[in-house]
């Protein structure tokens, strides 16, 4: 009988088009070829009729998950995303610091932006390298952002240091660890450009080399979530790692060490905090593996299934703010870095949230950040190396 139901149906409607007769017949119990409510079973008839179905009141996606309005999660599993940043920063390009982008994967389409100084003080001079990441949760953010670029105009300028700042996968739809893998990436990209063993014919190592690129002075940093990738890069490559490249530190700015059990200075965050516990809970929904906790150990580096901080290699700065809800964890972290025997400096600024310094790179406390890391990076007299 089913062969014959589009005939059947037309006919319903009449030879006319009049649909009176069709939908008395849709309405009917005498038809038993459908399943479902009775507004089911009238759409479905509609559609084999190929009359138009009313789906006004079908319930339409809403929003589930929303971070800073940038990224938005829909009910029906839709990812939506702005290409807008989650919050202004004064534009204070003035051309003292050069910088273009280039893409260091592009099978992923990952870039990096990179900065070096106008103007160097003597020609056969070199400068530090500085590897940056950006934070935002693991879920938003870029180096196209006003803060991150400010952020690394100041490094480049006042180091002084030639600064890339990398993109990285972005959860939920690259879940952790995705962004640290790119992170590896990113550093033995740089590492071979720095060394001119790039074969992909590219012109960033003469761009590099032009600036003063001192391979044998490299310091990898980044903010929150960065902060968090520079410790897991620490713990990747250790002391002696990109070699025959070599890291000299890592400065962790206001790092992402979040854990399960609330230390004190979560269950005293304010609520209308810039980061407060109902949007860490949020980016943490979203970044980690279905099914984890905040004890994972790409979050938690002191967490029960996390390995020894023996395992960290290299003299490191970490800094943090006074008010930051993740401050406990902060501080927990270099009090162990120490005991294990790590070369670990403390810097906190009293009174800072979480995100103090790409959220105001230029106010006062973002100049003391860059003279601090500027310290640590010019910290040792031997740290100062000339192009033969």
């Amino acid at each position: 009988m089913q062969r014959w139901l589009p005939a059947l149906l037309r006919r319903a409607a009449g030879a006319n088009g009049d649909r009176a007769p069709a939908r008395r017949w849709l309405s009917s119990s005498s038809s038993r070829l459908f399943h479902g409510t009775q507004e089911q079973k009238i759409g479905s008839k509609l559609r084999v009729m190929g009359l138009p179905v009313d789906n006004s009141e079908a319930p339409r996606p809403h929003v589930v998950e929303d971070c800073r309005g940038v990224l938005q999660l829909l009910s029906d599993g839709t990812i939506v995303r702005s290409s807008a940043a989650a919050y202004t920063v004064e534009d204070r390009d003035d051309g003292r610091v050069e910088w273009r982008d280039a893409v260091y994967d592009s099978a992923r389409g990952l870039g990096v932006r990179m900065y070096r100084p106008r103007l160097r003080e003597g020609k056969g001079r070199r400068l530090p390298v500085l590897a940056y990441f950006h934070g935002g949760g693991f879920c938003i953010g870029s180096y196209t952002w006003p803060g991150s670029h400010a952020c690394c105009l100041r490094f480049a300028d006042e180091l002084p240091a030639v600064v890339l700042s990398f993109d990285y996968r972005l959860a939920p739809e690259h879940r952790i660890p995705a962004a640290h893998e790119d992170a590896a990436t990113a550093l033995l990209w740089l590492r071979d450009r720095l060394l001119d063993n790039a074969d992909d014919g590219d012109d960033v190592h003469a761009w590099l080399a032009d600036a003063g690129a001192d391979p044998g002075r490299l310091f990898v940093s980044g903010d929150s979530a960065g902060g968090n990738m520079t410790h897991h890069v620490a713990t990747r490559f250790k002391a002696e790692g990109l070699s025959p490249a070599k890291i000299s530190g890592y400065v962790l700015l206001i790092p992402a060490f979040d854990s399960k059990t609330p230390t004190q200075s979560e269950l005293l965050s304010a609520g209308t905090a810039v980061l407060s516990r109902e949007v860490a809970e949020r980016y943490s929904r979203l970044a980690l593996p279905v099914g984890a906790n905040k004890d994972h150990p790409m979050l938690n580096p002191l967490g029960p299934d996390s390995p020894s901080l023996e395992a960290v290699g290299g003299r490191m700065l970490v800094v943090v703010g006074g008010d930051d809800m993740l401050k406990d964890n902060q501080v927990r972290y270099v009090e162990q870095m120490k005991a294990v025997g790590n070369d670990v400096e403390l810097v906190v600024f009293a009174g800072k949230e979480h995100g103090f310094f790409s959220r105001n790179p230029w106010s006062e406390t973002g100049t003391e950040v860059v003279r601090a890391v500027g310290r640590f990076i010019h910290r040792d007299a031997a740290d100062s190396h000339d192009i033969n």
